[in-house]
C-alpha cells in the first residue's frame, strides 16, 4: 500500500512539474533573443592597457545567454559570435553581418553589448542607445562614443544618405520604435536597481541597429577610461551583475510585450459601442482622423488628432453637415479599424510583408513613387500620423519576407519587414 501511494505521489509531482515547465515555455513575450557581443577579432573596440572591449563584451554576452537559457525556458538564444572573431573584412561589413545573423534568425529583440570610453577619466555610468538622431548628432556627432567607435555611426554628411535614414527613423516610430524604447527603459531601470549610475536612454545613428529588422538596443555597460569602472567590468562579480541587470531587463520587457499583446487582443474583441466610438473615418480638413480606441481614449501617438464621439470644436460639425445621411464620409481612405473591422482583422492570420513607403495621405498604387514596383504594392493601414503603409509581397513567414527584402532594398534602400493581419500593420 505504501509503495502504491508513493508511486501515485511521485506521478502527481512529475505531472505538476511538467505543467509548470510547459507554462514557462509559453509565458514569454519573446521567442528569439539575439545577443551581439560588440567588436571582435581585428576590431577590438576600445582598449586600455591590456584590456580590450571585445573581450569584456563577449564575457558578458555569454553570461547573459546562460541566464536566459536557464531562467526563460523555451526562449531561443542566438549569438552573433561566441568566440573572438571578426564577422567581416571591414567594420561596415562586420556590422552588417551581425544584423544579417539577427534577421535570419527571426529575432524578436536584438541586444548589442558595448563598453564606453571618454577623454575624461571622470566619465562614468551606463547608458542604452536606440536608433534615432539626437540634437548632438545633428551637429555632426560631437564627441559621440569617443573616437574609437566613430565608424559605428552612420555618416549623415551625405544628403541622400541622411534623407534615407531620416525616412527610416520616421517609419521606425510606428513599427519597432516604442518597443526598442521599452527595452531600453527596462535595462536602465535594472542598472539603477543594481546601484549603477544611469546616463539615460539616447537616440543614436548606429549602423547595426539601422540594419536589424526588429526592436533593438545597444547598451554601454561602463567606461573603460574610468579606473573604478574598468576594475568592476574586469571582475567576475561585475560581469555577473551586468549580465543579471540586462537579463532582468529582458524579463521585464517580455512581460511588457505580453501585457501589450493582451490589451490589443481585448480591445479587438470588445463589443461594438456605436454611441461611444464612431465606425467611420471622420474627415477634418485634408487629413483623415483616426477614431478613438475601443476604450474611448485617443491613441498615444494620435492624441492631438483623435476625435471623441461628441467633439467640441467648431470645425467638426461642419464636416458632419457635409456628410450624407448614412454618415459615410466622402473619402477614398480605407476604414480605420473601428466597429466590426477590428475583430475581423484580429481573426486574420499573421503574415509578413516588405514595407517601402509610409504616408499621411493615401497614395495610388500606380504612383511613380513606387518606381519598379508601381502597381505591385499593396496598401495597409496602421496607427499614427503616417497611417498608410505600402508593401511589396505578403508571406507566411518572416524568413520568406527577409529573402524578398534583399531584392527590394536595391530599389528602396530603407525598406524593412513588417507584420500584418489582413490590411492592418501590427506590432
Amino acid at each position: 500500500m505504501r509503495t502504491r501511494l508513493f508511486l501515485l505521489f511521485a506521478f502527481a509531482a512529475v505531472t505538476v512539474l511538467t505543467n509548470v515547465a510547459t507554462a514557462g515555455n509559453i509565458a514569454h513575450g519573446v521567442e528569439v533573443v539575439v545577443i551581439d557581443a560588440g567588436h571582435g577579432g581585428k576590431f577590438p573596440g576600445a582598449h586600455y592597457g591590456n584590456v580590450y572591449e571585445k573581450d569584456l563584451t563577449l564575457k558578458v554576452a555569454l553570461k547573459l545567454g546562460a541566464l536566459i537559457e536557464e531562467g526563460m525556458p523555451g526562449v531561443k538564444v542566438v549569438y552573433t559570435r561566441k568566440t573572438d572573431k571578426a564577422l567581416g573584412t571591414d567594420l561596415a561589413t562586420d556590422l552588417q553581418a551581425r544584423a544579417d545573423i539577427a534577421n535570419k534568425a527571426g529575432g524578436d529583440i536584438f541586444i548589442s553589448i558595448h563598453v564606453n570610453a571618454a577623454k575624461s577619466t571622470a566619465a562614468r555610468g551606463v547608458e542604452t542607445l536606440i536608433m534615432g538622431e539626437s540634437p548632438k548628432e545633428q551637429r555632426y556627432n560631437e564627441n559621440a562614443l569617443f573616437e574609437n567607435n566613430r565608424e559605428d555611426l552612420i555618416d549623415m554628411s551625405d544628403e541622400r544618405t541622411a534623407a534615407i535614414v531620416r525616412a527610416y527613423i520616421q517609419n521606425l516610430q510606428f513599427t519597432y520604435g516604442e518597443y526598442s524604447m521599452a527595452m531600453a527603459r527596462c535595462i536602465q531601470n535594472n542598472y539603477l536597481k543594481a546601484g549603477r549610475h544611469s546616463r539615460g536612454i539616447k537616440p543614436q545613428l548606429l549602423r547595426v541597429l539601422y540594419a536589424t529588422d526588429m526592436p533593438g538596443v545597444l547598451t554601454e555597460i561602463g567606461f573603460m577610461s574610468n579606473a573604478q569602472e574598468m576594475a568592476y567590468m574586469k571582475s567576475e562579480k561585475g560581469q555577473n551583475e551586468i549580465a543579471r541587470s540586462i537579463y532582468e531587463g529582458l524579463k521585464d520587457y517580455s512581460a511588457y510585450v505580453l501585457e501589450t499583446r493582451r490589451s490589443e487582443e481585448e480591445a479587438a474583441a470588445a463589443p461594438k459601442q456605436p454611441e461611444k466610438q464612431p465606425e467611420k473615418t471622420i474627415v477634418v480638413g485634408k487629413e483623415p482622423v483616426r477614431p478613438a480606441r475601443p476604450d474611448g481614449k485617443a491613441g498615444a501617438k494620435d492624441s492631438a488628432a483623435a476625435v471623441t464621439p461628441e467633439p467640441k470644436t467648431g470645425r467638426e460639425p461642419a464636416a458632419k453637415a457635409e456628410a450624407p445621411k448614412t454618415q459615410t464620409p466622402k473619402t477614398d481612405a480605407p476604414k480605420s479599424g473601428g466597429g466590426d473591422s477590428a475583430p475581423k482583422q484580429a481573426a486574420q492570420p499573421l503574415r509578413y510583408a516588405v514595407q517601402v513607403l509610409a504616408s499621411a495621405e493615401a497614395v495610388p498604387t500606380s504612383s511613380a513613387r513606387f518606381k519598379g514596383y508601381r502597381g505591385k504594392v499593396k496598401q495597409y493601414t496602421a496607427e499614427g500620423r503616417f497611417r498608410y503603409k505600402y508593401c511589396v509581397g505578403e508571406y507566411d513567414t518572416r524568413a520568406a519576407a527577409q529573402k524578398r527584402l534583399a531584392e527590394v532594398r536595391k530599389v528602396f534602400p530603407d525598406a524593412f519587414v513588417v507584420s500584418c493581419r489582413g490590411t492592418q500593420i501590427v506590432k
